[in-house]
């Protein structure tokens, strides 16, 4: 597995995982209960996390649209 990216912003998180399944790229999310545990949706970004063997093709389409892919991308 490869983190591409984390966020905290719902709305971005939405629109990455429907960029990808559009690229036939199967998207992981970690710690979405984690941020829900710890009582705010901001408080823990959550990690965009593809398969080793998508990572080169999911950094490229990142790049087309503008985005970062580097885990440390602010929210």
């Amino acid at each position: 597995m490869v983190e591409l990216l984390r966020t905290t912003d719902p709305a971005r998180l939405s629109w990455l995982q429907a960029l990808f399944a559009d690229a036939g790229i199967e998207v992981f999310v970690l710690d979405t209960h984690m941020s829900f545990m710890e009582g705010s949706v901001s408080a823990i970004p959550r990690r965009v996390m593809v398969a080793d063997d998508d990572a080169s093709r999911a950094r490229r389409l990142l790049q087309d649209v503008g985005e970062a892919f580097d885990g440390s991308t602010p929210a």
